[in-house]
């Protein structure tokens, strides 16, 4: 039925509504696209990149995600699920150690399967609640990840989970360095950390970063990405 057609009555006929499953086929196509170009280059990357990936207009992507901060947000929730259930899955091994190492190890994996996530570990998003939610969760767990491990006496007294960030921000500075080159350097990187992350400490380390200082370092990285892009809404 035409919008603006009459009944046999005369009183008018509703005008078609578009379909609900279209405009999700829509969103879901835009972030498909886009989980392919952040994994692939990081999120630096533009949302021009993104709507060419997608096929569609830079102003249909804005229309679905007003702000780069959005579609981040979507494409990385389900990443930031795993990263929740990698933190539970090292709390319930038996050897506070080994989860301890084994989560630094899984974290550093999904980092460089994707630029992307390697991205978002060093980066906040304070407008994007749900995922920094997850992000706050994940860090609760990991408080008690380095409490398990310190004391088993595994851990060096003097690690925090300030070193965490830090770690994560050097892996994924290997990451975007060497890329399709050396695809594995990450892990050597990781394996040197984590050994010396142990105790017995071979001796003490200047002071970690403060955390608001490290704060504001992941709030200005991630403002670099998603301030406003020209053609936004074009």
């Amino acid at each position: 039925m035409n919008p603006g057609a009459q009944h046999t009555d005369g009183t008018a006929e509703p005008a078609a509504q578009p379909l609900r499953s279209d405009a999700e086929r829509n969103r879901a196509r835009i972030i498909a696209a886009a989980r392919k170009v952040f994994g692939r280059d990081g999120l630096n990357a533009s949302m021009a990149s993104v709507a060419r990936e997608a096929e569609v207009g830079i102003a249909t992507i804005f229309r679905r995600f007003p702000s780069k901060e959005e579609l981040v947000a979507a494409v990385f929730a389900d990443r930031m699920d795993t990263y929740v259930a990698a933190v539970a899955t090292a709390l319930n091994h038996p050897d506070p150690w080994d989860g301890f190492a084994g989560f630094i190890e899984t974290v550093c994996a999904m980092q460089a399967a994707d630029r992307g996530f390697a991205d978002i570990l060093t980066m906040t998003f304070p407008a994007a609640k749900a995922l920094e939610a997850r992000r706050a969760e994940a860090y609760n767990g990991f408080l008690a990840l380095i409490a398990r491990a310190q004391d088993s006496g595994h851990l060096r007294e003097d690690f925090t989970s300030r070193d965490l960030v830090l770690l994560l921000m050097a892996n994924a500075g290997v990451v975007n360095a060497t890329g399709d080159a050396a695809p594995d350097a990450w892990r050597r990187l990781v394996a040197l950390m984590i050994q010396s992350f142990q105790a017995p400490a071979r001796g003490p380390l200047p002071d970690p970063p403060g955390e608001a200082t490290l704060y504001q370092a992941m709030l200005r990285a991630s403002q670099s990405i998603t301030s406003p892009e020209p053609g936004k809404g074009s």
